[in-house]
């Protein structure tokens, strides 16, 4: 049969498949269609113009979605060696009619609708409940040319078809009867279509009559290879009557849909059509190499290893180029794929050791390439907003990790920190803050900021609250106020809402946590509500905020819980003892960083009180100590006076166990240098009977796991050696050798140049 007399060809296609791109090229120049009909969502067919824009950078998604839901939503990927954008592509170029042909979102976002998963659905979320045979049958539809590679003997679809298709010169037209006749037979295994499966077909053959009606001559439909066998009588006696009783009567909700930049990195996973790739950084080589892929790749290999300054020279490269060749060889296949070129890289270049390989196969197979829409693409005024942001403040998109350090006293850092804030406090994560060590300062912020193209789908949701950022995360902020009745939680949004620089949020919030305290009795509440509250009036200023208010409250909220904490830490068992520990440090914490007189005696009264508190849990008077010592109140002769009492024999060893915990947990360096401690605690573990040692050791191995590894060392050397020792000493006086160390000294005296060089 001549191709070009064909009213209507079906083009059944592996998604996402560079081979099967080349082919849909290839087989369109030859058949020279009129129109064009692609698998995808007739919901966005106003926006298939924009595929021809030169600003248009695949990766990128089509996003369909409810407006009144915009969670409800679902994606269509394209990469440029994705068979339907290079159709789109194709029939753009040439002026051609090109629409989707797919059944609408406008009928599958129905929430009524109970029908299978959309496809933009994790493999988790659309198929965890299928039967086994189920299961295959859904994973054949998903991805047939698999089942076909399989059979064939290879591992992998992609180069199955390549092999099929590319070691070819021309003949495109037949090979796409061949892959339609193969999935016939597949189809044939099947007793029945699940309903949505036989609605989108049963809509796409509509599709193709409608153009056909229209006086199409040559109509060319690109499609999932699973469909094609559908498609190719659309016209069949009885078929369109079949058609309308399946598609009558379809719920439907109102859509919106819009261009969005996606990444490879997503693109790695089941998306869209059902189909994702395992390797789109390398199918991007595959179409888009005009020389031998496998040099290319091998190279790009060996340049990502010496950026991170290992070994990889040109003959690593040759070698490894030889030994993909040899295995492809061996293995029947024409060219090495992907699975050849791995292990060549691991065996010649790796040495067989698999890190190297982590960074090559992120970076060579997954790859991070996020794509670009034009400016003029529809958007919710929400992202226009935020793009807006994003190229003032100098912080791009990008699907790469980059970390900031943000100086707050400058004005776009601060700007900059304000934006990752605000954009939290919509839960959106473009920003995550980090802790740097040996960095600290309240004029700095660390932060690691990574763009996901699913950020999209929550910007739309996001809209609903304003149309700017700065609107949209003060009003979800202030809802968030009315529905709040957790004094934590409110304090900790006031932290929020300064950091974000959200000043009518923070009044709102300053009267609702008055009022929350006002009517709150509950001692521990108010002491998990203060940290919070006493941040935003120590650093409050540092963004420029007026803190007097917040001053009154936390002034109210220390004034309370020195009242209170006495009786609050009565009769508290192991598990409440320990976390009362941690509000009693925060709360301390708390008043240091505000730096209030007032606040400060009246705190250190209540802890000298629980000090001296009869029956109180030893876990707790032994941090109470703990922080008078620390804060000068008592003096080391106090401290021993304490400790004396807390480890007499008369006591239960459990609850001498719990107060060493106490003053100790933390930190060790406390033990290692006070000497008078060491012999303390040294003569009361010595002290212990056989079986009051045995139940308390478990408690004394907790405390000792929370100093750090240093500090472990240095204690198990001075309890090695066994003798008293000075601060800081390492050996005993009468073990040093002062002769030998001398002779270090005049080298040592170079180095640090305190010598003359010698003429």
């Amino acid at each position: 049969m001549v191709v070009t007399a064909r009213r209507h060809f079906v083009f059944g296609v592996r998604h996402h498949g560079p081979g099967s791109a080349r082919s849909v090229l290839g087989a369109l120049e030859a058949y020279a269609p009129d129109a064009l009909l692609v698998e995808g969502p007739p919901d966005a067919d106003g926006l298939i113009a924009l595929a021809a824009h030169e600003e248009m950078q695949p990766p990128v998604a089509l996003l369909v979605y409810v407006p009144d839901a915009p969670q409800r939503a679902v994606f269509y990927p394209f990469a440029t060696f994705s068979p339907e954008w290079v159709a789109l592509r194709y029939g753009l170029a040439r002026s051609i009619p090109v629409r989707f042909m797919d059944l609408p979102q406008a009928h599958r976002l129905v929430p009524a609708v109970t029908v299978e998963a959309p496809e933009s659905a994790s493999p988790e979320e659309s198929g965890a409940d299928e039967l086994p045979v189920e299961g295959a049958a859904r994973a054949l539809r998903l991805d047939p040319l698999a089942r076909l590679a399989e059979i064939a003997g290879f591992a992998d679809s992609e180069r199955w078809w390549d092999h099929l298709v590319e070691s070819r010169r021309g003949g495109h037209a037949q090979v796409f009867d061949a892959i339609n006749d193969a999935m016939a037979a597949l189809r044939e295994g099947e007793a029945e279509l699940p309903e949505l499966e036989s609605r989108r077909e049963a809509y796409m053959r509509t599709a193709i009559r409608a153009a056909l009606k229209e006086g199409c001559e040559r109509l060319a439909v690109v499609c999932g290879a699973w469909h094609a066998p559908a498609l190719v009588e659309p016209e069949r006696k009885g078929a369109a009557t079949a058609d309308r009783a399946l598609l009558k009567g379809l719920p439907k909700v109102k859509t919106a849909a819009a261009w969005t930049p996606w990444s490879y990195d997503r693109l790695s996973f089941r998306s869209g059509y059902g189909a994702g790739v395992d390797s789109p950084a390398y199918y991007d080589l595959l179409w888009s190499c005009a020389g031998s892929p496998p040099v290319h790749w091998v190279t790009q290999a060996a340049r990502l290893m010496r950026e991170k300054d290992l070994d990889a020279s040109s003959a690593h490269i040759i070698e490894a180029v030889r030994l993909a060749e040899a295995l492809a060889a061996l293995r029947g296949r024409p060219l090495p794929g992907l699975e050849e070129l791995d292990e060549a890289v691991l065996t010649v270049m790796c040495f067989g050791n698999a890190a190297p390989m982590q960074l090559i196969r992120r970076k060579l197979v997954i790859g991070d390439r996020l794509g670009a829409v034009p400016e003029e693409a529809p958007v919710v005024p929400l992202q226009e907003d935020l793009a807006r942001l994003q190229k003032r403040l100098r912080v791009p998109v990008s699907a790469d990790e980059k970390d900031y350090d943000l100086d707050l006293r400058k004005p776009i850092d601060l700007e900059r920190s304000q934006l990752l804030h605000r954009l939290r406090l919509l839960d959106i994560a473009w920003g995550e803050q980090r802790e740097e060590h040996g960095k600290k300062g309240t004029f700095h912020e660390f932060w690691r900021v990574q763009w996901h193209p699913e950020f999209v789908v929550q910007l739309i949701d996001a809209s609903r609250w304003g149309s700017t950022v700065a609107d949209a995360a003060g009003a979800r902020t202030l809802e968030r106020v009315h529905t709040t009745a957790s004094l934590r939680e409110l304090t900790g949004l006031l932290d929020d809402a300064l950091l974000a620089d959200l000043p009518a949020v923070v009044e709102a919030l300053m009267t609702a946590i008055q009022d929350t305290a006002a009517q709150g009795g509950d001692v521990v509440e108010l002491m998990a509500a203060l940290p919070a509250l006493a941040r935003a009036g120590r650093y409050g200023n540092v963004r420029q905020a007026d803190t007097e208010m917040i001053a009154a409250v936390s002034d109210g909220l220390i004034e309370r819980i020195c009242v209170g904490l006495p009786n609050a830490c009565a009769s508290l068992n192991d598990e409440a003892a320990d976390a009362m520990f941690g509000h009693i440090v925060a709360v301390h914490d708390a008043v240091n960083l505000l730096q209030r007189a007032a606040q400060r005696e009246a705190w250190l009264g209540v802890l000298g009180h629980l000090a001296q508190q009869g029956g109180l849990h030893g876990l707790v008077a032994g941090r109470a100590v703990r922080l008078l010592h620390e804060a000068g109140t008592w003096e080391r002769d106090d401290v021993e006076r304490r400790l004396h009492l807390a480890l007499s024999t008369a006591n239960d060893p459990g609850q001498a166990a719990g107060w060493i915990e106490g003053f100790l947990r933390g930190s060790g360096l406390l033990l290692v240098h006070d000497e008078g401690l060491w012999s303390l605690l040294d003569a009361w573990v010595t002290g212990l009977a056989g079986e009051h040692f045995t139940a308390v050791l478990p408690l004394l191995r907790r405390t000792f796991a929370t100093f750090s590894a240093p500090e472990r060392r240095q204690m198990g050397e001075r309890a090695k050696r066994g003798a008293p020792a000075g601060v800081g000493a390492a050996v005993a006086t009468d073990a040093f050798d002062f002769e030998r160390a001398a002779r270090v000294l005049p080298m040592l005296a170079r180095i640090l140049g305190a010598a003359e060089e010698p003429a």
